[in-house]
């Protein structure tokens, strides 16, 4: 496993709609390892295989109930809202107010190309949509009621 770089606003690569993966392998087990290193390593809740410069519709995300690799996903239905903050690893030193359904059904596909199903309430929902938005080429600061700059760190 390694942490790979993490590309910021800008990069073409974030506005693109990503590729299905069609390979269940070690490529695909070595991208999925990488990511989850590299949101180790950055602090996050979640990443995108685009936000390392991949085009391939692939996410993991890391929540109280552990990491949830999603390969293929798809909602397949939303229920209620919630309001509130977010922030991105491809946006660095910015947060935003943004509209997120409360709970979340999707359907995906593991590392070894077995399909599943879940449900996600809360902020993990939050973080389901914010990576899938991320293989339509979304960011969330096109959903944003505002954006704002962080305070500098020292």
């Amino acid at each position: 496993m390694s942490k790979r770089y993490v590309v910021q606003v800008g990069d073409e690569v974030l506005r693109k709609k990503c590729q299905p993966v069609r390979v269940f392998g070690s490529e695909l087990n070595s991208l999925l390892n990488d990511m989850k290193e590299t949101v180790r390593a950055e602090n996050g809740a979640g990443l995108a295989a685009p936000q390392i410069g991949v085009d391939l519709r692939a996410v993991v995300i890391d929540v109280e109930e552990g990491f949830y690799e999603l390969i293929n996903p798809v909602i397949l239905s939303v229920k209620g809202e919630q309001n509130g903050p977010e922030g991105c690893l491809s946006v660095k030193g910015r947060q935003g107010t943004v509209r997120r359904p409360y709970k979340v059904k999707a359907e995906y596909f593991d590392r070894n190309g077995k399909k599943h199903k879940l449900t996600a309430e809360g902020f993990f929902a939050r973080a389901v949509c914010h990576e899938l938005d991320h293989l339509d080429g979304i960011l969330y600061i096109d959903k944003a009621d505002e954006v704002y700059d962080l305070p500098a760190e020292d």
